[in-house]
């Protein structure tokens, strides 16, 4: 599939699920506009894009808890960058795994000023253009804690049933612009997410995945991709991707170590 001289916006791209979509893209002839906060690991990201696929990059550093910056960043954009095709709404964490009366408020914090309203700063910032020019595509990266809720997880499970009802209200509101919106829902994926919710804590964010096969961050941009290369008149609105170990998000087969 091809996405030549379309231009992709991919949020938190410096590394798993946003670094997966950002190659995945560049594979398929896409420009791309890269933001993270790891500003180190996005332009050796870039670099290594160009040099494979001869991808046209602009990659910076952004960090999209900040409406004052997102707003700055993306206002002194070139032109021809402003007003992307393809929003791919990536950026997002979970940090700790406490009961709610035990949870830390920094950490509440970070979840929802990241998750949900990073999403909001950057999506008014880009949505009046892409209804102007009357045509465009926004796909959130939700998760299956969108659609339930397990224990200890309450401050990141709302924060993702945020994403999926701002989804779900996005595309009532763009309705009739030919502004499509979509989600993409991933369970257990294998990337530094339960690092981050551990705080570093590599062993606990190891027995996340112990004993059964997740996804990769490959699997998730695949869908994405897909996502955005189908017809104009065609919106997948909301996709759950789960491994095939896992049918619920506390129902997870594991197998013995051997």
């Amino acid at each position: 599939m091809s996405l030549s001289g379309k231009t992709v916006f991919v949020t938190g791209a410096s590394s798993g699920i946003g670094e997966a979509c950002a190659r995945a893209f560049a594979q398929a002839g896409a420009r791309l506009l890269l933001c993270a906060r790891r500003e180190q690991r996005l332009r050796e990201l870039a670099a290594t894009l160009r040099e494979q696929h001869g991808t046209e990059v602009l990659a910076f550093a952004l960090d999209v808890r900040h409406r004052t910056a997102v707003e700055e960043a993306l206002a002194a954009l070139p032109p021809e960058w402003a007003v992307p095709d393809i929003l791919v709404n990536n950026a997002g964490l979970s940090r700790g795994l406490e009961p709610l009366q035990e949870g830390s408020h920094q950490d509440w914090e970070e979840m929802i000023d990241t998750n949900v309203k990073g999403l909001l700063w950057v999506s008014r910032t880009l949505l009046p253009g892409m209804v102007e020019r009357g045509s465009g595509h926004v796909i959130n990266i939700g998760s299956i804690a969108g659609w339930e809720v397990y224990p200890n997880g309450a401050v990141y499970c709302a924060s993702k049933h945020a994403v999926d009802a701002l989804t779900k209200g996005m595309r009532i509101d763009l309705n009739g612009t030919s502004v499509k919106v979509s989600s993409v829902d991933p369970g257990l994926v294998d990337t530094e997410f339960s690092r981050v919710r551990f705080h570093g804590d590599q062993q606990r964010a190891n027995a996340t995945y112990a004993g059964m096969t997740p996804l990769r961050g490959e699997d998730i941009a695949e869908t994405v991709l897909w996502v955005a290369s189908r017809p104009a008149h065609v919106n997948l609105a909301d996709i759950l991707i789960l491994p095939a170990d896992q049918a619920s998000c506390t129902v997870v087969h594991r197998r013995q170590e051997s």
